[in-house]
């Protein structure tokens, strides 16, 4: 078995199977988002979209300077803090409970080791070296958000921790070797605990595949709730009215942890641009809002700091709450620090 065959991942069969088949979001062999969704793009629109990313302001695509990285030292989890360590990659302390969302780890989000978008910055603290965790949270199985290598070695360091999923998702981690025990996989609105603290899958629209299949496993926003305080994770999407229903049947949120980059004219439907993220925040009714999916791989053709500050722009002009932070950088959500515009002094 090749290492570029393990990465493409498992197939979904047995009670997987019929679990995936029996989704309401499921139809003629694959999972469908709430409201048309185009994530495929022509001939012309493919050739338009790689002119772009290899022609014409490549520089503006990268810092040019590092990246600050900050090293949180370990605390206990009271209280409601959250720490990104770069693109999608969160650690919500909430409550005594310890979740992390989309743990990517390697130096590349691709099936490849030798190419492939590569990180930007390393990642803040090394993997051996983070806390005692209860719950891994995937929202979706493309390279940028599943990782196989990091998967692998958090399963072995840490020997207790629960990897709450998608529907289909699970097929992946099995075949790269975690027990099914440690596997809860979830349809949209469907809820699992982790002692105190629910964690509810809930819609997002997007897209799915490692391979040449697509939407064959689902994809997902993700609900954190404790005894009293709640986080919402956008995953990746495309902005739609599904986020002003879950802001009233989940809201309000503590806070937030929005997908703000990556963006372009090709793919609009699938991800958001940073006022569409402010608009999902407002929508499920967030106090602070962190953005994320940012800083740490090339993955469009726009300027590496441009989320970042049409983000900061349009936060003002709401009035939200933002706290922008260092990857690494922990932020307590009930004092959280005046915004640094670190980014652009290293754009």
């Amino acid at each position: 078995m090749t290492t570029i065959a393990a990465q493409l991942g498992g197939k979904i069969t047995g009670v997987r199977r019929t679990r995936v088949e029996a989704s309401p979001q499921f139809a003629d062999g694959k999972f469908r988002n709430s409201v048309p969704t185009s994530t495929a793009m022509d001939f012309a629109a493919i050739r338009k979209a790689t002119a772009d990313m290899l022609t014409g302001g490549l520089a503006r695509r990268r810092p040019h300077q590092p990246v600050p990285l900050v090293t949180a030292p370990a605390a206990d989890a009271d209280g409601l803090h959250v720490t990104w360590y770069g693109h999608s990659t969160v650690l919500v302390e909430i409550e005594g409970h310890r979740i992390l969302l989309d743990p990517v780890w390697s130096e590349r989000c691709s099936p490849s080791s030798l190419a492939g978008p590569k990180r930007l910055h390393e990642p803040p603290v090394p993997l051996p070296e983070l806390p005692a965790l209860d719950a891994v949270v995937i929202s979706h199985d493309h390279y940028d958000h599943l990782d196989m290598e990091t998967v692998q070695n958090l399963a072995g360091l840490q020997a207790t921790v629960l990897f709450v999923v998608p529907l289909g998702v699970g097929a992946h981690l099995e075949r790269w070797g975690v027990p099914q025990t440690r596997i809860v996989e979830l349809d949209w609105n469907e809820s699992a605990r982790v002692g105190d603290v629910e964690l509810t899958a809930t819609p997002a629209r997007h897209f799915s595949g490692r391979g040449f299949t697509r939407d064959e496993t689902l994809w997902a926003s993700w609900v954190i709730k404790g005894p009293s305080r709640r986080a919402f994770y956008s995953g990746d999407t495309g902005y739609f009215p599904g986020f002003a229903e879950i802001g009233e049947r989940h809201g309000p949120f503590d806070v937030t942890m929005v997908q703000i980059g990556a963006y372009g004219d090709a793919w609009a439907d699938i991800h958001m641009v940073p006022e569409d993220g402010v608009a999902t925040h407002l929508d499920v009714r967030g106090g602070l809002m962190i953005p994320v999916h940012w800083a740490t791989f090339t993955l469009a053709p726009h300027a590496w700091s441009e989320p970042a500050d049409r983000t900061w722009r349009e936060a003002k002009a709401r009035d939200v709450t933002l706290a922008i932070p260092k990857p690494g950088e922990r932020i307590d959500v009930d004092n959280p620090p005046e915004i640094d515009p670190w980014w652009q002094q290293i754009a």
